[in-house]
């Protein structure tokens, strides 16, 4: 039995929503929150209030806290934002190049999280915790969503599409990235039965992004019941701000990587170590699929699991692992991230812990051969560029029923949610 709880959201109105939606917290640098905060109504005065300060100023202070906390109170006395007046549910929808993903908005709960029926695939990092830690319990609130999912679900896909269908949204609006975004507030009795009850039906969710953020509200919500030690459960700091979405309608894009180097080895002796492992094919590109952006990615990229296209001076070939360089049993070592990082970019290219070593850069979403391009060619000549086949949606599940965890940097869910659009006083 899963909870999911409506709740009254701290949310934009119309008018404002377009100003205020925006990018996550931690998919932008300071200097892109600078320049999107020069948008006065824009989240990132809240989400990213370093921006507040001087280049100098330490983005985990508490200055840094308290001012984001002003800046929510001060959006509230503005009439930017304003409180639900009663509980609801949402239902968030997201259009991208023609595909939809349509999810609830609802609060899970934290004991859901730590008796382990709300899923992880991922490790978390202590400082990146304990920045959200203090986001939010100076803010007292949830200021972005946790993205999770479920199993195709036919009872929650059939409740969104009759909803939706015979409603007007509250929101519709298209960001700066292209992606439209629609929201519906879901307030009759009865319909918040009717979602109350096929979240009792599952047995678990999985967190698809946001896994900081999760363990971040979990500690926050620990915390709040030392403070309030004749807590009901019933607070609102026992659960934490989710959309949730069926598992059949998310899309999982490459997450490629650029190595800056050949790790001092000469072109030959690089191709000799890279070729015991692997089989290896020169990629030939005629002339039109040399000029063409699209036909030129269609060609190169993976077609498959276990295919791998490397980029090596302006030339680009396939990669096939050869038998018994990885355990096809194994759930983990068998994701090609794994393959890629055991047999090559670790014992090949020195690229030992992915999550620290500068000599390694990633790259997910739209558009990422072009970036990757750009930087092999000004920056690192003598770099690589590896392109992945997409880790599947089966792979999380498998792996997070399993308790084991991913590899660093092994999915990239398109589109991001958008932030702003709802957020959770608590």
């Amino acid at each position: 039995m899963i909870t999911l709880r409506p709740f009254k959201a701290l949310r934009p109105t119309r008018e404002a929503a377009p100003d205020v939606a925006a990018p996550p917290y931690d998919v932008i640098d300071t200097a892109t929150a600078r320049e999107i905060g020069k948008n006065p109504r824009s989240l990132v005065h809240i989400t990213r209030s370093e921006i507040h300060f001087g280049k100098d100023q330490d983005p985990y202070s508490h200055e840094v806290y308290r001012s984001a906390r002003e800046n929510l109170d001060e959006f509230q006395k503005k009439g930017i934002l304003f409180e639900e007046d009663r509980k609801s549910y949402y239902i968030y929808r997201q259009i991208m190049d023609g595909r939809a993903q349509s999810g609830i908005v609802g609060c899970a709960a934290i004991d859901d999280y730590r008796d382990g029926k709300i899923k992880k695939h991922e490790f978390t990092r202590v400082d990146k915790e304990a920045d959200r830690i203090n986001h939010f319990y100076t803010c007292e609130a949830d200021t972005e969503p946790v993205f999770l999912f479920c199993r195709k679900n036919d009872a929650l896909k059939d409740f969104i599409d009759r909803y939706t269908e015979a409603h007007a949204p509250e929101y519709d609006l298209i960001t700066d990235d292209g992606v439209t975004q629609i929201l519906w507030v879901v307030g009759g009795e009865g319909d918040i039965r009717e979602i109350e009850s096929i979240f009792a039906g599952l047995d678990e969710l999985y967190i698809a992004d946001g896994h900081h953020r999760t363990a971040s509200a979990y500690n926050v919500g620990m915390v709040k019941r030392k403070e309030n030690p004749n807590y009901t459960g019933e607070e609102n700091f026992n659960y934490f701000m989710s959309v949730v979405f069926p598992a059949d309608e998310l899309l999982i894009m490459p997450y490629n990587r650029l190595v800056k180097d050949m790790n001092d080895l000469m072109k030959d002796d690089f191709v000799a170590r890279v070729t015991e492992k692997f089989d290896m094919e020169k990629i030939t590109l005629r002339g039109d699929e040399k000029s063409d952006y699209t036909l030129k990615l269609k060609k190169i990229e993976p077609k498959r699991r276990g295919e791998f296209t490397m980029i090596m001076e302006d030339e680009y070939y396939r990669l096939i692992p050869k038998k018994g360089t990885f355990d096809e049993a194994d759930v983990v070592a068998s994701l090609d991230v794994s393959i890629l990082q055991e047999n090559l970019l670790g014992p090949v290219l020195g690229i030992d812990d992915p999550r620290t070593n500068r000599r390694i850069e990633f790259f997910g979403g739209v558009d990422m051969l072009e970036e990757i391009e750009a930087k092999l060619l000004v920056r690192y000549r003598r770099g690589l560029g590896f392109l992945l086949y997409p880790t599947q949606i089966e792979d999380i599940m498998k792996i997070s029923d399993s308790n084991l965890v991913m590899p660093p940097k092994s999915t990239w869910f398109e589109p991001k949610l958008k932030s702003g659009l709802f957020m959770y006083k608590f």
